[in-house]
């Protein structure tokens, strides 16, 4: 008996993943005009990658019936029946709108279904103006056809049928074997046990967008941008539209009125970009930190450039490889690579040097899902990724993945071989991440000792490339992905935990100098750019720091809160307490144009 059970359980579970594999090909059937040059193996990808979305979605609608199944043990059937009936009433609706507005919609908004269709409900008007109404009436046929179709299907394969009476003695054991196989929904729902918990992102495999698209569960999708969606445009209010505008447009890069100062010998250098987890200014004797940390870097300040008033744009890995990659701000309560389509439309350094002829690669010992971080990846042009996957299990040792002198040494490795000129490679560490578990032990104090680590890391990377034919032709680009919290007493809205090295070194660096400028991590895409004489002009919030006509500052939010620094002024407000927490120096300096940049990042970010 308990074995029928479970066997219907599993049989519900099984069926509704069915169903959504099912959608993959009959999607990429209809869009056929889209799909023409997809082969067989572009549909078996498709099916293969999205296949953990859907299995997600399916241990959610599952959930449901595991307990059904439960109650039924000492519930009447007659009782039982019509509320299990009515709940493959709602799925089957859910699952056929779902599919047929998302089949709609596609070819007038070029993105999978997320929650913006609802923001139209209060219009039917616009909300059908995207389809004529021949589409719209063949649309809600379809919705009720296949809502009955899959209606018939749950009622003929998943009916509790010719179920004979359980023992009393046996139903405890039955329920209890129902709720562990429910529990263990928990697996794919979430997407297993790493850090990254299932997201959109996941799927995107190709560089090719459609083949990523064909590939997302759009239930899924809705859900989960349902879950994040909060009506950006209406958050973070501090003044009129017009004025507003007004004054973000005396925040942003300006025409140069003076020639802009070349940093490298080369124009169309290599790039390596290594951003080092958690590292902050604190930790480098020649920003005035402590010594006997960061000592390579140290090293290498004498010899590269080095900017001293530099500052994290958050406090949060993926705010901070947006702000870094794509000149975007973090936002204070969100973050935008967790929406797949927004981050999708965002400008990027890979993609402007991509369109420049640079060959791209990342490098990172982590999950590369982690808060969609591939979608961003891969959205920006880069397909050749490097994670933990990339590695033997045994490299996996660290609480994160990968311990950072082995991807070190692989990515040294790589660069001993063939390499197509120009090309940009960005390294991500990990090791000085909490719980800063490293093969190292040379500082008392675990965050100190893990940059350290990393630090040695950097040092022995370094001198290897330097030996090697590309150096010459190649700038190296270190910057921190956010700052440490270090020390703990240290509070969340102060200005010093927002400032972060930015160091250029490499074979192609004019000479070593250090510039002063105040910036963040969102004007490095401007500069680089310029300097490499490629536009920039797609970056709206990212400045030049070279140029003397643009105004300079350190721009960080922190939750709920922002801050901008000048060397004129220090202003830090706590949005949540809605109070200033430092207004120094020339009190009315910043205050507005913080304020200002705030409030167009949040409606930019409505807008994309």
């Amino acid at each position: 008996m308990m074995k029928k059970y479970l066997l219907l359980f599993l049989k519900t579970y099984l069926l509704f993943i069915l169903i959504f594999v099912i959608e993959k090909p009959l999607f990429m059937l209809f869009y056929h005009d889209i799909y023409r040059e997809a082969g067989l193996v572009d549909f078996l990808s498709v099916v293969y990658h999205g296949f953990q979305l859907d299995a997600s979605m399916a241990g959610y609608l599952a959930v449901l019936p595991g307990l059904f199944l439960i109650i039924s043990l000492w519930v009447k059937p007659r009782i039982m029946k019509p509320i299990v009936g009515f709940y493959y009433i709602l799925v089957s609706l859910l699952i056929s709108i779902d599919f047929v507005v998302d089949l709609v919609l596609y070819r007038y908004w070029g993105f999978r279904l997320d929650s913006t269709p609802l923001f139209y409900l209060k219009s039917p008007k616009d909300a059908l103006a995207s389809a004529n109404w021949t589409t719209n009436i063949l649309g809600f046929l379809f919705i009720l056809l296949i809502a009955r179709l899959l209606y018939y299907i749950f009622q003929r394969f998943l009916a509790n049928k010719n179920v004979a009476p359980v023992l009393q003695k046996q139903k405890l054991y039955i329920a209890l074997a129902l709720l562990f196989s429910t529990a263990l929904l928990f697996l794919p729902i979430r997407g297993g046990v790493s850090v990254s918990t299932m997201n959109v992102g996941k799927v995107y495999f190709s560089d090719r967008k459609e083949l990523n698209h064909a590939a997302i569960n759009p239930l899924f999708s809705f859900f989960e941008a349902l879950s994040f969606e909060n009506g950006f445009d209406k958050q973070y209010r501090f003044m009129k539209a017009e004025e507003a505008k007004s004054v973000f447009a005396t925040v942003v890069d300006q025409p140069a009125s003076d020639s802009i100062p070349q940093l490298f010998t080369v124009k169309h250098p290599n790039v390596i970009f290594i951003v080092l987890e958690s590292f902050m200014s604190k930790d480098m004797e020649a920003l005035g930190g402590l010594p006997n940390v960061a000592v390579r870097m140290n090293k290498l300040a004498e010899e590269g450039i080095l900017f001293t008033n530099f500052y994290a744009n958050s406090f949060r890995t993926d705010r901070g490889l947006v702000s870094i990659f794509s000149g975007y701000p973090g936002q204070p309560n969100t973050s935008i690579m967790k929406y797949a389509r927004k981050a999708q439309s965002l400008p990027s350094i890979p993609k402007s040097l991509k369109r420049g002829g640079y060959d791209l690669q990342y490098y990172y010992g982590g999950d590369a899902d982690f808060t969609n971080m591939r979608s961003y990846l891969v959205g920006a042009g880069i397909v050749n990724i490097v994670s933990d996957q990339s590695f033997p299990p045994g490299d996996q040792s660290g609480k994160w993945g990968v311990p950072d002198h082995i991807v070190f040494n692989r990515l040294a490795t790589d660069l001993d071989k063939h390499q197509k000129e120009p090309f940009l490679k960005i390294f991500q560490t990990l090791s000085s991440h909490e719980p800063f578990d490293v093969p190292f032990h040379k500082l008392e104090n675990p965050y100190l000792n893990s940059v350290a680590y990393t630090d040695s890391c950097l040092g022995v990377f370094i001198e290897r490339f330097k030996k090697t034919k590309w150096w010459k032709n190649t700038i190296v680009v270190l910057v921190p992905d956010h700052a440490a919290h270090y020390p703990q007493t240290l509070d969340q809205r102060s200005v010093e935990r927002y400032k972060i090295p930015l160091l250029i070194v490499g074979g192609a660096v004019k000479a070593a100098q250090r510039i002063d400028t105040y910036g963040s991590q969102i004007d490095i895409s401007a500069t680089l750019l310029s300097q490499l004489q490629l536009p920039h002009d797609e970056f709206k919030f990212s400045k030049n720091l070279l140029n003397p006509a643009s105004p300079h500052f350190g721009y960080f939010t922190f939750k709920n809160g922002f801050g901008m620094v000048t060397p004129q002024n220090q202003y830090i407000y706590d949005y949540e307490g809605k109070a200033v927490f430092l207004n120094s120096g020339n009190k009315d300096e910043n205050k507005k144009k913080a304020e200002a940049l705030l409030q167009t990042l949040y409606d930019d970010l409505e807008k994309r």
